[in-house]
């Protein structure tokens, strides 16, 4: 689009400008780990972030509504509205996980909710938490307690926040394991329209910003298998890099590995063969 005038590039995406009220987000086929963007792309990794985004907005409008305004014919390009974005991540975990598990096992609790003991590795937890994370522009996003997160946003802002959250999650978490996937912990990227109203934005339930496990092969007391850039993470694990960019070049058949989990969380999710999505992204909605 010749009007669009680039305005940032994150890890994966590219931001421009369309006019006053709306944006123009590109998902590119980039994948970081460790935090460092690597130099060999995945591809159509884009186009699943892209469909899964629209495909989760389209039925959870009726819990939030979005920002998605239009999904051109690439598959990899939202038109979506302008919001003032939250100054949190809002996380949601069902398992403990990831830096959830770590708390845990240092504090026992996890962003100031104090958990039962003995609690395993991948375990279900008793109820599903709201984690708030604060926005990292370098780096990894740092858990906070809910205190924090309500300074930062406002105490009414922060409930309607957590309350969308959660209700996000339970909704996917359930289409989800209909599906046999695992909705381990998801973050969600809130922002305000300018009336005020609360809006979903940026990607949502994907495997970028998800943890989607396999239900057949869940196994609690270790990591799980999951739908996203695991191989890459492994590959690199076993090269001897200093997780420091520039990252080292991936081989093809760890490059095929990702994409082909990257697409089998699309359409395990969506019941909707990934060709069809590129030959027709309105599918999707």
């Amino acid at each position: 689009m010749p009007e669009a005038v680039h305005l940032a590039s994150g890890k994966v995406r590219d931001i421009y400008a369309l006019d006053e009220e709306r944006l123009l987000l590109v998902a590119s086929d980039r994948i970081s780990t460790f935090d460092v963007v690597l130099g060999t792309p995945i591809p159509d990794k884009g186009r699943v972030l892209t469909g899964l985004s629209a495909y989760w907005f389209a039925r959870t409008r009726q819990i939030v509504p979005n920002h998605l305004l239009e999904l051109p014919a690439d598959g990899r390009t939202m038109v979506c509205r302008k919001l003032r974005m939250l100054p949190i991540e809002c996380v949601v975990r069902g398992y403990l996980a990831g830096s959830g598990w770590r708390d845990y096992g240092e504090t026992g609790a996890v962003c100031g909710h104090r958990l039962p003991s003995g609690l395993q590795e991948s375990g279900r937890l008793p109820e599903s938490l709201f984690t708030p994370a604060t926005k990292a522009t370098e780096g990894h996003d740092e858990n906070i307690d809910e205190e924090r997160a309500a300074e930062l946003v406002g105490a009414d802002l922060y409930r309607r926040a957590k309350d969308a959250a959660l209700e996000l999650y339970r909704f996917a978490s359930a289409h989800a394991e209909a599906r046999g996937i695992i909705l381990a912990d998801t973050k969600f990227e809130l922002g305000l329209a300018p009336d005020g109203e609360l809006v979903l934005g940026d990607e949502a339930l994907t495997p970028d910003s998800s943890r989607f496990w396999p239900a057949d092969e869940y196994e609690p007391g270790r990591p799980q298998p999951s739908f996203d850039k695991q191989f890459v993470r492994d590959w690199c694990e076993t090269t001897g890099w200093d997780k420091t960019a520039p990252g080292p070049e991936l081989p093809d058949d760890v490059v095929a590995d990702t994409r082909a989990r990257y697409v089998e969380a699309f359409e395990r999710l969506t019941a909707i063969p990934f060709e069809r999505y590129v030959g027709d992204p309105g599918v999707v909605l």
